[in-house]
């Protein structure tokens, strides 16, 4: 079986304005595998304005969108089956929510949204268990291997409103991390770079120093010390791909049990000791002001039994 994408122009409206082509096209043909959208975007198939442009490309309203009919496999994804257990499971990581804003705390090892071979992550979850609501859209985005605090928009405008403080950086999120070392210099760290995607040889995609990236900022301080570890509390000024992660393994304190950036004999020898088995990030507060209320909101996420397990460990 074959699927086309029968729009040949999209008049973009007036109510929609600011968002990502790639967004757009994604919410817009939900049917359609997310890796395809991305691959006919990067080979310019899909024009705005008779123009190339990138997926980060932010349409606006009356942009006129060029899709030419292209055919594709259909392909059939698992159905999400919204089960007593598995509302109860995504339930139980709202940590805030009202009528504009959901803040959750999630897991470690699940997606945000789908794409690479993953039909559904958090964002589709939420979409498929809470169908009351009509639009659900990530404010932002954490590693699938980091756990903690997670913002989704209820309302467009909502989500337009708090990309507007992500870019006048005025949400203000602190993680947690376990890093390799036991001293620092007045307890006290300020990491400032420019960081580029590469792919490697095995076609995986990892983000490098190189003076031709992005300009990327992180901050951070000690927390506590152990025998060969720090506790440490980060700030990301910036919001690059997997900044802290290479950050901190760029200055020789990778995070504990990080397969892509981290210290393969330094993450064997915890999961011997410790038994940890993921990576010792967790994103544990967020700041911002309420775009509705105009309240100032502080949302924290505790650490789940695993990483406290292993920081009692520590101790002995």
């Amino acid at each position: 079986m074959y699927k086309k994408i029968k729009n040949k122009f999209i008049i973009i409206p007036n109510y929609i304005d600011s968002q990502r082509i790639d967004n757009f096209l994604i919410t817009k043909f939900k049917d359609i595998p997310k890796s395809f959208i991305y691959k006919i975007l990067r080979q310019g198939k899909i024009k705005v304005n008779k123009k190339k442009v990138k997926p980060k490309y932010k349409i606006k309203s009356q942009d006129i969108l060029y899709l030419p009919l292209i055919y594709i496999k259909n392909i059939k994804k698992n159905k999400i089956l919204p089960n007593k257990q598995k509302i109860n499971f995504f339930k139980k990581m709202i940590l805030f929510e009202d009528k504009y804003i959901i803040a959750i705390n999630k897991p470690s090892g699940i997606a945000v949204h789908g794409g690479s071979g993953i039909n559904f992550g958090i964002i589709e979850n939420f979409r498929c268990l809470f169908k009351k609501n009509k639009f659900l859209e990530l404010v932002h985005r954490i590693d699938k291997e980091t756990s903690g605090i997670l913002l989704i928009a209820k309302k467009r405008s909502v989500l337009k409103l708090l990309h507007q403080q992500l870019r006048e950086n005025s949400i203000l999120k602190s993680y947690v991390a376990l890093v390799k070392g036991n001293y620092y210099k007045n307890n006290y760290g300020h990491i400032k770079g420019f960081l580029l995607k590469k792919k490697t040889n095995n076609k995986i995609k990892v983000i490098i120093h190189n003076k031709i990236g992005k300009y990327s900022e992180t901050k951070f301080k000690v927390i506590k010390y152990y025998k060969s570890m720090m506790l440490l509390n980060i700030i990301p000024i910036t919001g690059r791909t997997h900044q802290i992660r290479v950050h901190m393994s760029h200055i020789g304190h990778p995070i504990a049990y990080d397969n892509r950036y981290g210290d393969i004999d330094f993450n064997l020898n915890l999961k011997k000791k410790i038994g940890l088995n993921r990576l010792f990030l967790h994103a544990q507060k967020i700041k911002f002001i309420h775009p509705i209320t105009n309240k100032k909101i502080c949302i924290c996420a505790p650490l789940n039994n695993e990483l406290n397990n292993c920081l009692l460990k520590l101790n002995f």
